[in-house]
């Protein structure tokens, strides 16, 4: 099984890329995030055509989360589903063969100590729960999706500039940990131990022609799977031409067993 996530920042705008990136790649599975659209006006009959089931969960504007598969999701749930009065689309799960599938859309924060950062943490723990309570960690499931944070000083192509904020700080990368605590791997460090790998680059200053950029999209896998994963890598290529996201994709490939 070959999985993606991919932020792709309106898929209006990124229509045309995206189709002809699953024509190329041909990802069994695929995480969305940022669609930036409604359910209504989601390409569904073009995706078909590409060869894959869509499940969505759609904002007018803003946010935004799909996943794409080759065998149709099933067990569709959208939101946390915690009684929470929260109207961002940020978070879609759904059993593609036999795995539970994770797309998620982590808040950004604004800047740090401000209102949108307080509902960072509150959404990260949120999220940590939801985990927690359906007991996914005990059976296969990825959680994928642009996460909003470089959980490493690794992850950071210039770590003495990106400190203290929202992405990188000592709270969010504490925070990170958490997941990994609970058993969470992180399937792209498995195989990449390294630093210097980015999935997100600024549009401004030059940064993706220098390369001052953060890894912060992450495929992080439940124990079962992370055994099952034998390769992982940011798909760089898919961040250059004309009109492209801020983020590339990044793949995990697992073994049938």
């Amino acid at each position: 099984m070959l999985v993606a996530t991919w932020n792709v920042n309106s898929l209006k705008i990124r229509k045309e890329r995206v189709l002809a990136w699953l024509a190329d790649r041909r990802p069994d599975v695929v995480c969305l995030q940022e669609l930036k659209g409604v359910d209504e006006a989601f390409p569904f009959e073009e995706i078909r055509q590409a060869g894959y089931h869509a499940a969505v969960f759609g904002q007018r504007t803003y946010n935004g989360v799909a996943i794409l598969a080759r065998e149709e999701p099933a067990e569709v749930e959208r939101g946390f589903g915690d009684g929470v009065d929260d109207q961002q689309a940020r978070l879609i799960a759904a059993t593609v063969a036999g795995v539970r599938v994770l797309s998620a859309y982590m808040p950004n924060g604004g800047e740090v100590d401000s209102e949108k950062y307080e509902y960072k943490k509150e959404w990260l723990g949120r999220l940590k729960t939801y985990l927690e309570r359906r007991d996914l960690l005990s059976q296969p499931m990825l959680l994928c999706g642009d996460f909003n944070i470089a959980p490493e000083k690794q992850d950071a192509s210039r770590p003495e500039e990106w400190e203290g904020t929202v992405l990188f700080n000592d709270e969010m990368r504490a925070k990170f940990q958490e997941f990994l605590q609970m058993g969470l791997v992180d399937t792209f460090r498995m195989h990449q131990p390294e630093g210097n790998f980015n999935s997100w680059w600024d549009y401004r200053q030059l940064a993706f022609p220098k390369n001052n950029g953060l890894r912060i999209d992450h495929i992080l896998a439940s124990p079962s799977m992370a055994r099952c994963c034998i390769a992982s890598r940011i798909d760089r290529e898919a961040r250059k031409g004309k009109l492209p996201s801020d983020h590339a994709p990044v793949f995990a490939e697992f073994s049938a067993s």
